[in-house]
């Protein structure tokens, strides 16, 4: 491999030969276009199963028309962070609308989900204290669980008894922060908020729930996972993301204003990050609108989905535990599921292979996203495509 003059870095060469070997290696591929239902990736057009744009926004005229007005009005860079002079009316008006969504006292906004959840957890927790995390908590999780420097403990997934246990081992400790997704953004499952909330009652603990993939998708106002299960009062921290169903991008942390005003103080991430473009802030405020007055397509979605579910399991197809729009074809051999991914490919349809070490080894799938822009027709065309 030509390391341009750099010949410390020969030994990438030999880890990237090994990916290849394992069948894990990436590669990127430009989208021409905006995302949506039909998207050209390189040269093909395909059928888009690949995004997370649940409610079938991201293009959306409304949003691109919310970002244009505000580019006029605020420009578009923030040029500076929030504490310092990035924190614009667009901005302002969005953690007004997410606070009043979410039913909460206050609300902030970060540049990403991911910004959100390193900054929440290492704000919260630090040395001498425990962090509990579900083995399947997204990568952003984790990281801010192993970056907060707390005692980290992760459990086997959805293990409440397991949770328990170590939560009484760890009694001595200053304070304790439980960690879980809502909807785990692989095997399309929830996380059993009601006994969560219970367990961390119990124990005095700390409950941070990111809602990043149920955002505007699950709870009669589109909320996510704790409004479904009647536990939002009873949730300590919200995360959720503007990225997905929301169709824009950017974090956000939702609750008391008193840990609102700590994040603020606290938060590296938000401190130290230039603040998201207005234009972005204008499209998700937007956004929130279209979720609050359109219910129709999330109630849609999830319809679908249980039917999709349904006939891939009667065609003999694994998909664990999913009960969303978030669909997993589990094929076990990372290989076997590129191979896969590729024959769909060539009939048209981009389905992506999710490998390791985004799953654990032996769990490589086909992960299928649906969103409210797959009518029946395209679903059917993805079913006969795959057999079984």
């Amino acid at each position: 491999m030509d390391t341009y003059g750099y010949p410390e870095l020969g030994w990438i060469d030999a880890e990237m030969t090994e990916l290849q070997r394992q069948s894990l290696r990436r590669r990127l591929v430009d989208r021409r276009g905006p995302q949506g239902t039909d998207i050209v990736l390189g040269d093909r057009r395909v059928v888009n199963f690949g995004s997370n744009d649940y409610l079938n926004l991201a293009a959306d005229p409304r949003l691109a028309h919310a970002a244009i007005e505000a580019a006029r009005r605020e420009g578009v860079g923030s040029g500076a962070s929030p504490l310092i002079c990035g924190h614009s009316q667009s901005h302002a008006d969005l953690e007004r609308a997410l606070a009043e969504f979410e039913g909460t006292e206050a609300a902030l906004v970060f540049p990403s989900g991911f910004a959100a959840n390193l900054g929440t957890i290492a704000a919260l927790v630090g040395p001498g204290d425990v962090v509990l995390a579900d083995r399947k908590c997204h990568a952003s999780l984790l990281d801010g669980c192993r970056l907060s420097r707390a005692d980290v403990r992760v459990f086997p997934h959805n293990d409440v008894g397991n949770l328990d246990a170590l939560l009484g081992k760890t009694a001595r400790a200053r304070r304790h922060l439980v960690v879980t997704d809502s909807l785990f953004s692989m095997d399309g499952d929830l996380a059993p908020l009601p006994d969560l909330v219970d367990l961390c009652g119990q124990h005095g603990a700390m409950l941070l729930v990111d809602e990043a993939h149920a955002t505007g998708v699950f709870g009669e106002q589109g909320r996510g996972v704790a409004e479904h299960a009647g536990v939002e009062g009873r949730v300590s921290v919200r995360i959720g993301t503007m990225s997905k169903a929301l169709g824009c991008a950017g974090g956000f942390v939702a609750g008391s204003q008193l840990l609102i005003d700590w994040l603020v103080n606290r938060a590296r991430p938000y401190v130290f990050s230039t603040a998201m473009p207005a234009p972005v802030a204008a499209a998700a405020r937007t956004a929130l609108d279209i979720v609050r007055a359109e219910p129709e397509p999330r109630r849609r979605l999830l319809d679908q989905a249980e039917s999709l579910r349904r006939r891939l399991a009667d065609r003999g197809w694994k998909v664990g535990g999913s009960v969303s729009q978030i669909i997993p074809v589990v094929v076990g051999d990372a290989a076997r599921a590129v191979a896969l991914a590729t024959r769909l490919l060539e009939q048209g349809l981009f389905v992506p292979a999710v490998r390791p070490p985004t799953v654990p080894r032996g769990e490589a799938c086909l992960r299928i996203s649906l969103t409210a822009g797959h009518d029946e027709a395209t679903i059917e065309r993805l079913l006969a495509a795959l057999g079984g």
